[in-house]
């Protein structure tokens, strides 16, 4: 009697893995990490942001509405400037306007004289204001007063 094997056909098939199950853990503990580690405060994004740099000997900034005042002690005596009650030379002032307008998006300035000063200190003072980098010069009367005063 001869024994024949067929390999083509039935018989019991060989134990299957269904992998659909394990898919679907691993996708979980997938998201549940990335929630876990976003949630972490180590792993947050720092955000550094630029500091001005600090000069110690940097002329102080003046803030507000700068009026330009300009002042006649004596009848005989030339007359002297105030950029808001801070005393400037005349030799300092464009210097000193080109500083407080450097940084400014507003460049506006207000020019105030005493009822003695000539026309030709105030024009030297709109010119001066002009060639500093202040774009709009207004006029200020005798009856108007500063905020600050």
């Amino acid at each position: 009697m001869a024994l024949t094997f067929s390999m083509a056909g039935g018989g019991p098939s060989g134990p299957e893995i269904n992998v659909t199950p394990l898919i679907d853990v691993l996708l979980t503990l997938i998201v549940m990490f990335m929630l876990v580690v976003a949630m972490d405060p180590e792993y947050v994004e720092k955000v550094q942001i630029p500091q001005p740099q600090k000069n110690d000997a940097s002329e102080p900034e003046v803030e507000g509405t700068v009026v330009i005042q300009i002042v006649c002690p004596t009848k005989d005596t030339p007359p002297s400037v105030k950029i808001n009650q801070e005393e400037v030379r005349w030799e300092d002032l464009e210097t000193r306007l080109a500083q407080i307008y450097m940084k400014r998006a507003e460049k506006v300035a207000f020019v105030r004289g005493d009822a003695d000063v000539g026309f030709l200190y105030v024009a030297d003072v709109i010119d001066l204001a002009h060639h500093a980098g202040v774009q709009r010069v207004g006029l200020m009367t005798t009856g108007e007063q500063m905020a600050a005063e």
